[in-house]
């Protein structure tokens, strides 16, 4: 009968990087790996596409006009729809959203969830930050029209409506949805508001010929890895804080912010 000798393990400073990385044991540095490597693939399709942008790759190029002709087409036989799509683009630009997003740090400071509000400062700032460098580094033109129904000024990749609306739905969407626990139906209405402020502010762009379709999709892949990279560090500081695990599309990133505050905090 053989027997197994006594089984060693190996000092914590002996350990590789990657076995440190891997070890389920001490998850901290598993769940950084992955919600690294899940920001950056999400980067991905977006930094294809600018390459696409770039490049004038024919397809793209011509995909782009054909909706753009379309759009303004209907556009130029429509007045009405205009003046919708015009409300629709100025109520979601860049500034009132950023108006929204600091009404809601100014809440969440008050509930002494600071963390939380500095998260979604973070996200806004370097979301924007990252859209207009990213403007000008590829100089994309805007569309030209004949009989433009509406102006703009500045490059065109990424839409910098897009990217706005896609930051201020994600930080919005995951900060309230703690507030939906058991009101599945509450969650779905959260959810069909956020993607609907994306989707209709995308829409406007394309349909007031400022943007074309591809700056609006590289906004909102910009915005979209943004949010999952902010939101992952995030996550991480409350693994480091010993604060319980959450699923972000469903508990939000922080789903203590809907316990009662506690009186003698």
């Amino acid at each position: 009968m053989s027997s197994s000798g006594p089984r060693t393990s190996v000092p914590p400073s002996d350990r590789s990087w990657r076995y440190r990385r891997l070890d389920r044991d001490h998850s901290l540095g598993l769940r950084l790996t992955l919600a690294s490597a899940a920001a950056f693939l999400l980067l991905v399709p977006f930094a294809l596409l600018a390459v696409l942008v770039v490049g004038a790759w024919s397809p793209l190029h011509d995909l782009d006009a054909a909706v753009t002709d379309a759009l303004h087409r209907f556009a130029a036989d429509h007045p009405v729809w205009v003046r919708a799509m015009k409300a629709w683009t100025h109520l979601a630009s860049p500034g009132p959203l950023r108006v929204a997003a600091l009404v809601v740090v100014v809440w969440l400071w008050s509930r002494r969830a600071r963390r939380l509000a500095l998260w979604v400062v973070t996200t806004m700032v370097v979301g924007g930050a990252l859209g207009a460098l990213l403007k000008l580094l590829v100089g994309r033109d805007r569309p030209e029209l004949l009989d433009p129904v509406a102006r703009a000024a500045g490059f065109s990749f990424p839409s910098g409506h897009a990217l706005n609306a896609t930051l201020a739905a994600g930080v919005l969407l995951l900060v309230f949805l703690p507030f939906t626990r058991d009101r599945p139906v509450v969650r779905v209405l959260l959810w069909t508001a956020a993607v609907l402020l994306v989707g209709v502010t995308g829409l406007s762009r394309v349909a007031l010929g400022v943007h074309w379709v591809s700056d609006v999709l590289g906004g909102c892949l910009l915005g979209v890895a943004v949010v999952a990279a902010t939101a992952a560090a995030f996550r991480t500081w409350r693994e480091q804080a010993g604060l319980p695990a959450s699923r972000a599309t469903v508990d939000g990133v922080a789903p203590e912010l809907a316990d009662p505050p506690d009186p003698h905090a």
